[in-house]
């Protein structure tokens, strides 16, 4: 190691020599070159064959079609070689057929002959190279034709070809389901018979969680275990088979999910990664074809790390645009992303989860060379051959590479030299126009050369530059960006126009519509179907298709609809185009598909006869006739047998050499032509059959198909064998590898046979063997595979019977088109009595009505609807149901007018009655008579009647009903031949019921003439305990009085709102003197209504009972307050009052009221006062509080510890009191201003009070003032007097009189103002 590491760092040092820098860097430039070159060339590749050619061993005659799968980007170019010569198509018209479907390279040579024998190739080509592939042809011809012989070939015998059957049709998956797809094969698959590939879109599918492909020998199953909207589009299957490639296509239409709020858009699709870097992805994605019914505003993109299941929100603003940067990503870490759509009603369900990325610096690589030299391999980094450079240089070519509504992401490439040490960006922002740059990127470690520019203001335009920055420094600014608008959404695409639909199917239509004009960055169409008069638009496609014509498939058949479509780009969904052309939905006319199933029923010496199947498609247009081609095999030439078109499909051919082979075709011609001709029958001899038993039954058709039964019919053979035919054996096969097992044990003479049991959704064959007294004749060809399954839609014949009384079967066919017909029959064959039957057909439903029903008419009856691919029905009509059809007919030819609602009665305003009853709708001649009490009645101002024929009501208004409308009402109806009589009673009890309610209602509508009372007077309590009376009036007018009294004294405090009618008084504390008769009236000149309330007795006793039953519920806790006597506990309650009985008690025992505990209330409070407590006074405290059956009860503890402290501040409070009322007081006397006019004398005089009798001292100005001649103070017990003889000015001045005793003091202030005599005196 040691010597290697020498090796290695004198090599370096060489390297890194300035005589050699030039020359290796300029090596290291031109691999970097290659490198850049050979990353943008990943995306491209040279062509590939992902399925090889297959060799092939054919008949003479037969057609043969070579297949492959070529895959490239770009798109290789294929060309076909036969012995290393180019095939041309046109030097052999017909001969070769080339073709490419979306990947599928196929050439197909018609007629082989031995010369077509040979080695074929298929050379694909592009510009990053060419692919071959090479298979061998080899055609066997026959041998001993000429003479009758049996049939032998030059080669072995190949395996029996493999063909599809039962092919997937067009599916409707729902979001989130799964999905199943499968075919089944004609004959079992083995080693060298078949390879089978399933492709979508033309890209070939492989096995993953999400999609398993299962081929067995017997079918090929695809499954998709969860729909997503990615997964529409054209799904098919190929079958690799020696004789060429079989393959079998069906559109898979992906319906959305139910949306995750109501209202919610549809869920976006085809989320993908882009521009991906060190910390930094650009997610696009497509948007929803269905928007919930309001415009998608934007979308929320989430993220989450590969391993984790949590998501993360990346924006928090919708991104109204189609596209989102993500930034702030981990370097080496895997990302998944989902995208949601939002408009006004919520938020979208997720779209799928995109393919994982994983970001790394993309520029990594290229900055790494790796050198092959004599001594080995030399890595060098680019940073090494910078030399001594260590600040970078400023990064180059920025440009801005989106804009969306919320961002505006750039790109740009790292500087060169970028320093040797990690490299980071500073990305700047300046509004053009000013000289002043910001930086975009603040807080944000941009470390690759992409960043999403944010927080940039709408309507400005933008001009950004770029720094570099490592630990050295920071480069110059790069070259600022061209200017850019912000805030300029894209606009939407424009519409599509010219929408065109044409006829495609009976479900489907094809749609042609020309794109916008300026189909910039377009991604496709949506298109949206409504059946015409339902105004219900329906998504067809919920990923955008990218040409200009669709089929629309799933639609009801021979329904009329209408067709739009919108433009879909990144910048959202254009409006719709225009409606198209309604189309009704029904087969398109167009060729007859190839007749098939050719047949010899008989042969003679020189003759033949020769039968085939009608064309499976289409089955709208009627088939016109036949041609019949022969071919004698031994000339190998091809002619015409009838100039003149066959109607039948069994065709007599005389003229023929007994002993020769030949071969038949068949074309079928309809309005639009003649069809393709049919595959080349088998070779048949002309010679007499001499067999004793009969030949093949033919034309095995199914009808009435169900899920667990069908009916089969057959024709009889044409070669009978020694006697007349005298029964059929019938036999069915599974097509999935089933063996054929017998239907019937015994012969059935007839030609159709109902087949049953069946299994559900199992594929049938069946063949029919005619036997006579010989045996069993050669088989019938097997029948058309048939799937035991109901079709959706398909309805039952019926019975019934119409308004004439007509007995009728009906049978309703949705899918008719404008060609069908219905052909009845009875017991399987044609009506023989046509002239007891008539068949009318109204649209999709016929009916076949019975002239005379009777014991000729039961039997089975069937119906055939012509054009609708075998849709039938039949229906076997016994005598019991005839019977009952009968009855249903005699009552509906002699009917009784049906009663809807009998005889009601119903009040009306003004005291008013209506007497009604309704019956069936009636014609506009029927006649109504109506009586009462046998009398006829007709209509007049009192009894007003009503007769509404359409609607079968007849109605009696009466307007003042009294004793004299007692009695019985009838109404006789009559209309053609329908009759009815109806009765009602109204008397006795009934009668004076309704004659009361019609009184009151009278009297109601009178007094409602003026104003009235809409609420009457009643009473309430509110919260706070005060009784509320209130009323409310209506019908009133400015003019309205309302007027209150009690006991007929009028009320002055009652209040009223004109506004709301409401009047109303408030009786705060209600008592007795409150009891009373209340009366409201309420008048006008309109007249008057009035209310009383009587508050006595039992109305006074509840209101008292609600007033004490709130305040109980308000009473506080109880509460302790010591007081000076001694403790006063107490509960506060909003209102009190003596009805409401209240019970104290201690330690449960009940108090009373005594000399040491007094109990006492007052309008607010409830209370027990303790006076002298003592320790017998302790424990717990009881108030009970009594309404009625109600209590209210409050309780105290009264602990020692609560006890001691209660104690100690009563016994403060008490002494408190003591010293309050002895200590020294001035009680009264004293002015608080004396004026004094000078030399005057002056006299103050007061009472004081204490005990012991209190010390007396005066003070002046704080001073105290000493006795003397002139000023004296008396005391005389409670009487202090001070007394000045002669006052002057200088005794002016603020004196105090001070008492005290040992439990306080108090003084009084007295200001005295000596003035000179003349002076006015003032107050200080």
């Amino acid at each position: 190691m040691k010597k290697v590491d020498e090796i290695y760092y004198k090599a370096r040092k060489i390297l890194l020599a300035p005589s050699d820098h030039k020359a290796i860097r300029g090596k290291v430039e031109k691999r970097m070159a290659e490198e850049k070159k050979h990353r943008e060339d990943l995306d491209a590749h040279g062509p590939e064959f992902v399925v090889l050619l297959r060799p092939h061993t054919v008949w003479e005659k037969m057609n043969v079609t070579m297949s492959c799968i070529v895959q490239g980007a770009p798109s290789p170019t294929v060309t076909w070689f036969k012995d290393g010569i180019p095939i041309k198509p046109p030097d052999a018209p017909g001969k070769y057929t080339i073709e490419n479907k979306i990947g599928l390279q196929t050439l197909e040579i018609s007629r082989c002959s031995p010369l077509d024998s040979g080695r074929y190739s298929a050379l694909a080509s592009n510009t990053h190279g060419e692919a071959w592939s090479y298979a061998t042809i080899l055609v066997n011809k026959y041998q001993g034709s000429d003479a009758g012989d049996s049939i032998c070939l030059d080669s072995a015998r190949p395996e029996p070809d493999v063909d599809i059957l039962d092919g997937f049709a067009v599916s409707f998956p729902k979001e989130g389901g799964s999905l199943t797809l499968s075919c089944c094969f004609s004959t079992p698959l083995n080693g060298q018979s078949g390879e089978v590939i399933w492709l979508h879109d033309g890209a070939l599918l492989k096995e993953s969680p999400l999609v398993k492909i299962a081929t067995s020998a017997h079918d090929t199953r695809l499954t998709l275990t969860h729909v997503y909207k990615e997964d529409e589009g054209l799904y098919t299957v190929c079958l690799f088979t020696p004789t060429g490639c079989k393959e079998h296509s069906g559109y898979v239409f992906v319906r959305d999910a139910a949306a995750a709020e109501p209202g919610a858009a549809g869920s976006p699709l085809d989320v993908e990664c882009r521009d991906v870097d060190r910390d930094y992805v650009l997610v696009a994605w497509k948007p929803p074809s269905a928007d919930g019914g309001s415009a998608v505003i934007g979308y929320l993109i989430d993220r989450r790390e590969v391993g984790t299941e949590e998501w993360v929100q990346c924006n928090h603003i919708p991104e109204k645009t189609c596209k989102f940067p993500a930034l702030g990503l981990c370097e080496n870490h895997t990302y998944q992303f989902r995208v949601r759509a939002v408009n006004a009603a919520g938020i979208s369900r997720a779209s799928r989860v995109s393919e994982p990325v994983t970001v790394t610096d993309r520029t990594a690589a290229s900055r790494i060379m790796r050198i092959w030299t004599d001594r080995g391999e030399i890595v060098v980094t680019k940073d090494e051959l910078e030399g001594d450079v260590r600040v970078p240089f400023p990064p180059t070519q920025l440009r801005v590479t989106e804009v969306g509504q919320t961002f505006a992401a750039l790109g740009w490439n790292e500087p060169d030299p970028r320093g040797r040490e990690p490299l980071t960006y500073c990305v700047e922002k300046s509004v053009v126009g000013s000289e002043s740059w910001q930086q975009a990127s603040m807080g944000i470690t941009v470390s690759c050369p992409r960043f999403a520019v944010t927080e940039l203001d709408k309507g400005k335009v933008y001009t950004f530059r770029v720094k570099s920055v490592n630990k050295y420094g920071i480069s110059q600014p790069s070259a600022p960006s061209q200017g850019i608008p912000f805030g300029q959404i894209p606009a939407a695409p424009c519409c599509p126009r010219n929408v065109v639909p044409v006829r495609d199917s009976r479900t489907s239509v094809e749609l042609l519509w020309e794109g916008p004009e300026d189909e910039n960055e377009l991604i496709g169409f949506y298109i949206y179907a409504c059946q015409v008069g339902t105004n219900n638009w329906e998504i067809c496609n919920n990923k955008p298709v990218n040409t200009n014509r669709f089929t629309v498939h799933g639609l009801s058949p021979r329904k009329e609809y209408v067709f739009r479509v919108k433009s879909v780009s990144p910048a959202g969904l254009s409006d719709y185009s225009v409606e198209s052309t309604p189309i009704i939905v029904d087969n398109s006319i167009s060729l007859p598909s190839a007749p098939y199933g050719l047949t010899l029923l008989s042969s003679g010496k020189r003759e033949m006869v020769i039968a085939w199947n009608k064309p499976k498609f289409p089955m709208g247009p009627d088939i016109l006739g036949y041609y019949l081609d022969c071919c004698d095999a031994a000339v190998a030439e091809w002619h015409e047998v009838n100039i003149k078109p066959i109607t039948a499909r069994v065709y007599k051919m005389g003229n023929l050499t007994e002993g020769r082979f030949y071969e038949f075709r068949v074309f079928a011609m309809n309005w639009a032509g003649v069809g393709p001709s049919s595959a080349v029958s088998d070779q048949f001899k002309c010679e007499q059959w001499t067999t004793p038993e009969p030949g093949p039954p033919f034309h095995l058709e199914c009808t009435e198909v169900r899920n667990s039964s069908l009916h089969l019919h057959w024709q009889p053979p044409i070669y009978t064998g020694k006697d007349e035919v005298t029964g059929y054996l019938l036999e069915l096969c599974e097509t999935e590898g089933g063996e054929w097992r017998a239907i019937n044990e015994k012969p059935t003479p007839s030609t159709h046979l109902r087949v049953s049991p069946l299994d559900e959704g199992k594929t049938y064959i069946f063949r029919v063997c005619a036997l006579n007294s010989a045996g069993a004749g050669v088989p019938s060809l097997p029948s058309d595979p048939v799937c035991a399954l109901t079709r959706p839609g398909t309805t039952e014949m019926g019975t019934g019977v119409d308004e004439d009384g007509n007995v009728f079967l009906v049978f309703q066919c949705p899918e008719v088109t404008d060609t069908s017909e219905f052909i009845w029959s009875k017991d399987e064959q044609d009506i023989a009595t046509p002239e007891r039957v008539r068949v009318e057909t109204a649209g999709d439903v016929c009916k076949l009505i019975l002239v005379d029903p009777g014991d000729a008419d039961l039997g089975m009856y069937s119906v055939q609807v012509t054009g609708t691919d075998g849709l039938s029905s039949s229906h076997t009509l016994t005598n019991e149901e005839l019977q009952k059809l009968k009855e249903l007919s005699h009552r509906k030819k002699h009917p009784v007018i049906g009663v809807k609602s009998d005889w009601a009665v119903e009040l009306l305003d003004k005291g008013s009655v209506r007497l009604w009853l309704q019956v069936e709708s009636l014609s506009p001649t029927a006649h109504l008579q109506l009586i009462f009490n046998q009398k006829e009645l007709s209509s007049n101002p009192t009894h007003r009647i009503n007769f509404d024929r359409a609607s079968g009501l007849v109605e009696i208004i009466i307007q003042n009903f009294t004793e004299a409308d007692q009695g019985s009402y009838t109404a006789q109806l009559q209309d053609g031949k329908a009759t009815g009589q109806f009765t009602l009673v109204l008397i006795n009890d009934k009668f004076r019921a309704l004659l009361s309610e019609c009184d009151f209602q009278r009297n109601e509508w009178r007094r409602k003439q003026g104003p009235y009372f809409e609420k009457y007077l009643s009473w309430v309590v509110t919260d706070d305990c005060e009784t509320l009376l209130t009323c409310k009036v209506t019908n009133t007018r400015c003019q309205t009085q309302v007027t209150w009294s009690k006991d007929g004294q009028p009320l002055t405090q009652p209040t009223y709102d004109p506004n709301t009618g409401t009047s109303a008084l408030v009786i705060p504390q209600i008592t007795k003197i409150d009891e009373g008769v209340y009366k409201v009236v309420v008048s006008d000149e309109r007249g008057e209504d009035t209310s009383v309330l009587k508050i006595l007795d039992q109305v006074f006793d509840d209101i008292l009972r609600e007033i004490c039953t709130i305040a109980g519920s308000t009473a506080s806790d109880l509460k302790m307050q010591p007081t000076a006597e001694g403790i006063k506990i107490y509960s506060s309650l909003k209102y009190n009052m003596d009805y409401m009985k209240k019970s104290w008690a201690l330690n449960n025992k009940t108090l009373e009221s005594q000399d040491r505990r007094r109990i006492g209330s007052d309008n607010h409070e409830v209370w027990l006062q303790i006076f002298n407590p003592t320790e017998a006074d302790k424990g717990k405290y009881t108030l009970e509080m009594f309404v009625g059956k109600l209590t209210h009860k409050r309780e105290l503890n009264l602990s020692q510890k609560v006890f001691d402290e209660v104690i100690a501040e009563y016994q403060r409070l008490k002494q408190a009191a003591f010293a309050e009322k002895n200590r020294a007081k001035v009680a009264k006397g004293l002015p608080d201003v004396v004026n004094v006019i000078e030399n005057k004398a002056l006299y103050l005089s007061c009472t004081v009070s204490g005990d012991p009798s209190p010390e007396v001292c005066w003070l002046k100005n704080d001073k105290e003032v000493a006795a003397s001649d002139n000023c004296q103070v008396t005391v005389d017990k409670t009487s202090v007097t001070f007394s000045i003889q002669k006052v002057t000015s200088q005794d002016s001045g603020r004196y105090t009189l001070l008492v005290k005793n040992k439990h306080g003091s108090e003084s009084a202030v007295i200001t005295v103002g000596v003035y000179k005599c003349g002076e006015e005196a003032t107050n200080q």
